[in-house]
């Protein structure tokens, strides 16, 4: 079997690297094949490297470590031809709030200052989990040369990842905030009043989110996690870190074999895609 190999996302570089020593020491076996400082370059990398473990600091420059999550469960390679989504451990200096959160999830986490003791009953967490995905792992392939013509089912860790980060996403968000009525786009000297019932979907484009209608589109200078507080949750849904789009907008959900799901609008010639953390929007009555 090929030794563990782990990814460390961390923006403060002594922390980053006592980590690392403290994981040399406690874990031999386990190769550090990557650390890095901010939530983007975490995720380019893990996709790149496929780490068996991503210890993710929750606040780095640009995305947190919960945005890299979600965007390494969105991205993540079909398992079936891939390495399986990784064990996520959280780095976090958050309020007991929040390790609440994390606790109910029963997600690994290590707070700020890292103790030896806490990381080395998280060490051992890690190690009995990969055991057992390699146990499972093993049983699968023995299935698969019985009958090779049996699809393959879908990824346990992802799909335990894919819920414990529906969760930690929910009960993190921000506060609803005053709900919004228009929206004022503004190009030179012209300010657009759109209404925000008439806005089909939103989707982030750098530092500007597109504000789509059914005829026109505007940009405005805000963040698509700025926004959504102000949204109604029943009326706008969001189907993708990036894309927040109105329900009533939504002709057809075709599910695909990847997990994600194309979504057809009314009033809109392009396909949307909703990823798999937000595929189980989309069920039958």
């Amino acid at each position: 079997m090929n030794p563990p190999r782990a990814l460390i996302a961390e923006d403060e570089p002594l922390l980053a690297a006592g980590l690392h020593a403290d994981l040399a020491a406690l874990w031999p076996a386990l190769q550090v094949v990557a650390s890095v400082g901010d939530g983007a370059s975490a995720v380019t990398q893990a996709l790149a490297l496929q780490p068996d473990v991503c210890f993710l600091d929750i606040r780095m420059p640009g995305s947190t470590g919960l945005e890299a999550a979600q965007a390494l469960a969105e991205d993540w390679p079909d398992t079936a031809t891939g390495a399986p989504f990784p064990l996520l451990v959280f780095v976090t200096a958050y309020d007991q709030y929040a390790l609440q959160a994390f606790e109910a999830q029963a997600v690994d986490y290590l707070v700020k200052p890292l103790d030896r003791q806490r990381l080395a009953a998280c060490v051992q967490r890690l190690q009995a989990r990969l055991a057992e995905r390699a146990e499972r792992a093993e049983h699968a392939a023995q299935a698969a040369r019985s009958a090779p013509a049996a699809p393959a089912s879908a990824d346990p860790a992802l799909q335990q990842a894919l819920a414990q980060l529906r969760a930690l996403l929910g009960s993190t968000a921000p506060a609803p905030g005053p709900r919004l009525e228009v929206i004022q786009a503004q190009v030179g000297n012209l300010v657009h009043m759109v209404p925000v019932g008439e806005v089909v979907y939103f989707e982030a484009a750098d530092k500007y989110v597109r504000v789509v209608t059914a005829t026109r589109e505007h940009l405005i200078r805000t963040s698509l996690r700025e926004l959504l507080p102000q949204l109604d949750p029943q009326a706008f849904w969001q189907v993708h870190r990036g894309t927040v789009v109105q329900a009533r907008c939504i002709s057809t959900a075709r599910r695909e074999e990847s997990g994600k799901v194309t979504l057809t609008l009314a009033g809109r010639p392009e396909k949307l895609t909703a990823s798999r953390l937000y595929a189980h929007l989309f069920k039958g009555m």
